[in-house]
């Protein structure tokens, strides 16, 4: 049985994206392009599949270190307790980048974790159990002008354990950035609609992702609404939302926390 203790991963890990923070800007900087990351708390973690949920408050890791063209960007979901709930190991690279229109292209291997009860030697445990997947995706994007752009997004999944086997996930998506609303604070808004299945079930759902952050300064507010339309998915409710605070940290530490797709 795995015991997770809340203070033993956060507290190294909050020393880990400190001392990562100083070393983008002394030890990192001459090797990468850039180094940056997010550190949000949530109090119901939604999935990058936002139909999908935790159903509990969250903590969530995402860093993201640039070399040119490619970025290594792990991403560690953990249940507040302490439990790991996904690790997300992301290769991406942008394979066009153009004034207007850009095209990325990316893959990564990923560990999801569930709790599962078994009787051993008379006695119920909990054992954390994770499974594999292997997933694929292409993100093409046109900039229409500074604040706004549309573009679409599509994940191909494969799971290699019991449970869930393949996934498809294809979004039409729009992008507001940099909002104003004063000299001090902006908004980001990104409406978006999808598809998607799972093995032999289907569904379509609405999204919306907003953020609202003040200028030159780390921490910023988000939230993401998703409903279904039509579906044949379950269990996953037919409307979930979330609230996050980010902290945001690296070598553009003066940014507003935005979803990654």
């Amino acid at each position: 049985m795995i015991n997770w203790n809340l203070k033993n991963i956060i507290v190294p890990l909050l020393i880990f994206l400190r001392t990562s923070s100083v070393q983008s800007q002394e030890d990192i900087k001459p090797f990468l392009d850039d180094f940056r990351g997010t550190a949000s708390i949530t109090q119901n973690g939604i999935s990058l599949i936002p139909s999908f949920s935790l159903g509990d408050p969250a903590l969530i890791f995402d860093i993201k270190m640039t070399k040119g063209r490619s970025s290594f960007e792990p991403d560690m979901r953990f249940a507040l307790e302490g439990k790991p709930w996904a690790f997300v190991f992301w290769y991406r690279y942008k394979a066009i980048q153009k004034e207007r229109f850009s095209l990325r292209i990316g893959a990564h291997p990923a560990l999801n974790f569930r709790t599962v009860n078994v009787i051993r030697n008379g006695f119920a445990e909990e054992l954390l159990e994770s499974r594999r997947y292997l997933a694929a995706e292409i993100v093409p994007n046109y900039k229409i002008s500074n604040k706004v752009s549309i573009g679409m997004y599509y994940l191909r999944g494969q799971g290699f354990d019991d449970g869930l086997k393949t996934t498809n996930f294809l979004v039409l998506n729009s992008a507001f950035t940099n909002l104003y609303i004063s000299e001090q604070f902006h908004l980001n808004i990104s409406p978006q609609v999808y598809y998607l299945t799972t093995d032999d079930d289907q569904g379509y759902y609405v999204a919306g992702f907003i953020s609202f952050g003040k200028k030159d300064f780390p921490l910023s507010i988000s939230c993401i609404l998703n409903k279904a339309i039509d579906t044949e998915i379950a269990p996953e409710d037919d409307f979930i939302w979330n609230i996050s605070l980010n902290y945001c940290f690296g070598s553009t530490n003066k940014r507003t926390s935005k979803r990654k797709i």
